[in-house]
């Protein structure tokens, strides 16, 4: 199974982070939200412009901006 950029899926879809590509910074601030390779999360909704995207971590809903979610790399369920 080949890794896919979080902003690809569709609405709705679940998938398993496998890496992070970014400064530690914004790494750091997605591991405290719980966002941390081999965890489940599933892309709620898209804002109608396609940003920002809504997902669920751990039971927490929250918003990144797709640039952001470009960086999350997923292997989708």
């Amino acid at each position: 199974m080949s890794t896919v950029p979080l902003s690809t899926l569709a609405p709705g879809s679940r998938a398993i982070v496998r890496a992070i590509h970014s400064d530690s910074g914004f790494a750091h601030r997605l591991m405290e939200l719980g966002l941390i390779p081999g965890t489940e999360v599933a892309l709620v909704r898209q804002a109608p412009l396609g940003d920002p995207l809504e997902m669920v971590v751990r039971g927490s809903h929250f918003s990144i901006r797709r640039s952001e979610a470009e960086r999350i790399h997923v292997d989708a369920l």
